[in-house]
């Protein structure tokens, strides 16, 4: 059976930004003439092909350990008596204090809705808006900036840990509820 053109194999090909981000993903050795991490084009040696006695470079080649880096994120968490607003209908809620702290070199936005809640049986639970009078304001932090305020879920259940989105589909971040 033949595809109709549209659904055809065709080499994909990457904006220099795109590859630059994807080959820190490759797991195998690239072909011949293919940009490589170091710039070149040389090949890796193949198992027995080290010569004993011979001026062997593979160390250079070796990945030098980096010092560890601060997350570009970080989050944590307080469990915290719920104060019920006037948009709130009952007290059946749960919140948590959360900070969250941006270590990176870029502006981070902070809204309510980029982070839930998850109780110690598993279940995720998701900001309920303005129903804690403490509740996380929306906010763009600068480097080195942190803001706190609380996230509140609907029910009483213990919050295991606090999770942030960098938008809604970004990475995520985890802290622990102590």
């Amino acid at each position: 059976m033949r595809l109709p053109g549209a659904f055809r194999s065709r080499p994909v090909r990457f904006p220099s930004a795109v590859w630059s981000q994807l080959r820190h993903y490759r797991t195998i050795p690239l072909p011949q003439g293919w940009p490589s991490d170091t710039g070149t084009n040389k090949q890796p040696a193949a198992a027995g092909d080290a010569k004993p006695g011979k001026n062997d470079d593979t160390k250079a080649d070796a990945p030098k350990e980096e010092p560890a880096k601060k997350a570009p994120v970080t989050v944590t968490g307080k469990q915290v008596d719920f104060k019920k607003s006037i948009l709130a209908q009952d007290d059946n809620y749960t919140s948590v204090q959360v900070t969250i702290t941006n270590n990176s070199k870029d502006d981070l936005d902070i809204n309510p809705l980029y982070v839930t809640i998850t109780e110690t049986e598993g279940s995720k639970h998701t900001a309920e808006l303005g129903v804690d009078e403490d509740q996380l304001d929306t906010v763009k932090l600068a480097p080195g900036e942190n803001v706190t305020g609380t996230i509140t879920g609907k029910g009483k259940f213990d919050a295991k840990y606090v999770t942030y989105t960098d938008g809604l589909i970004g990475d995520t971040v985890r802290g622990n509820v102590s």
